[in-house]
């Protein structure tokens, strides 16, 4: 089977140490070793789960009390398609020794009592055992390396969205006649709060997960919320008209999102479900390697469609009632990021949260267009 094309390293054997090259970092506290185990699915039957016991010894590095030389553990993928492909599956181990470690990976398979599980529960066929041997590395690096992740690809992207939604924003505010170095402070500021309220959304919807704040995700929702709130009050206060500050922002914001989600995709965030289908594309979620519905790649086109539909708008019409293009194209978003969410890999955190936000979100759709077309 080839190799995905987001994992050009994939190793000949079944297990790859998750190295990184950076000297100055090799021995620097804490570390950790990410270890990936490798397997192909089967090609038919029903989904069955697959444990892994990786188990490691260390073979040079200093001695440091307290820190074991040896380490073992089991993951499990409850749920591998049969037709999905190559699959990865990446452990982390921290808190070990620095140094060179041999790594071992066995497939372990948990036979069930036959009254609990059906054959097609277990998996079809022998897997591969693989051994290997790589160094630990930085934590914060270890736990974001896997196959198919770029380290840095999510900030990297995101900023050059910001970047070209300011740059866009100021073209049009200039077109507008609006005064653009007070419209683009108002906005850098409304962006760094727009931070905070992307980090505090986000700890607030997992909070069973109990993240480290410094650490934790963040949530567009969030950054939407606080960013365009400020963006309000931050116009209002700078003698900016309201409504024509918020037109002038949403190609700019939309363009944002269709770049960032790029970011999403490469960084291994906000990933879709995993799918047999041809037309999935294999991606990793930081732990599962596998083919995925490419969810991110989906709500970047749509935001780009949008933010492509907006901006005709802005250049092209005067509406006689200003904040309407604004009001219609995030609505058109948020109404088409609620169709997709059923195709991302986590769990809604509300019941009827979904069906409510497009109910509302449909509604202020169409009550701006109607709005529109009829001036």
């Amino acid at each position: 089977m080839r190799h995905p094309v987001l994992a050009p390293d994939m190793p000949a054997g079944a297990v790859q140490v998750m190295s990184w090259s950076c000297e100055s970092m090799e021995d620097v506290d804490p570390q950790a070793l990410g270890v990936t185990y490798w397997f192909d699915a089967a090609a038919s039957g029903a989904p069955y789960p697959v444990s892994v016991r990786f188990s490691g010894r260390r073979l040079a590095g200093p001695d440091i009390p307290g820190r074991g030389d040896e380490f073992e553990v089991v993951h499990t993928l409850d749920e591998v398609l049969p037709g999905s492909g190559r699959v990865a599956v990446t452990a982390r181990v921290p808190g070990l020794a620095p140094g060179e470690w041999e790594v071992t990976a066995t497939p372990v398979v948990r036979h069930a009592p036959a009254d609990s599980a059906p054959p097609s529960a277990l998996p079809p066929g022998p897997l591969p055992r693989g051994t290997t041997v790589g160094r630990t590395t930085f934590k914060p690096v270890a736990d974001v390396r896997a196959p198919g992740v770029r380290i840095g690809a999510w900030p990297a992207l995101v900023t050059l969205g910001w970047l070209f939604a300011l740059a866009l924003q100021g073209v049009l505010a200039a077109d507008r006649d609006l005064p653009v170095v007070r419209l683009l402070l108002v906005s850098v500021l409304a962006s760094l709060i727009g931070l905070v309220g992307a980090k505090v959304y986000y700890l607030l919807t997992h909070r069973e997960e109990r993240p480290n704040p410094l650490t934790a995700g963040m949530s567009v929702q969030g950054f939407v919320i606080a960013g365009i709130g400020s963006v309000i009050l931050g116009s209002w206060w700078a003698g900016i008209p309201v409504g024509q500050m918020l037109d002038v922002t949403a190609p700019g914001l939309l363009v944002g999102m269709t770049i960032g989600r790029l970011g999403c995709f490469l960084g291994g965030c906000c990933v879709g479900r995993p799918t047999a289908s041809r037309w999935g594309i294999w991606s990793s979620d930081r732990r599962v390697g596998v083919r995925r519905i490419p969810v991110q790649l989906l709500e970047s086109s749509m935001a780009g469609l949008i933010a492509a539909a907006t901006l005709v708008a802005v250049v092209l019409t005067d509406p006689r009632v200003d904040g309407l293009l604004f009001m219609a194209g995030l609505a058109a978003y948020t109404f088409g990021r609620q169709l997709l969410f059923p195709l991302r890999g986590l769990p809604r955190q509300t019941k009827h949260g979904r069906r409510l936000t497009l109910a509302v979100a449909g509604l202020v759709l169409l009550a701006a267009l109607s709005v529109l077309v009829s001036v």
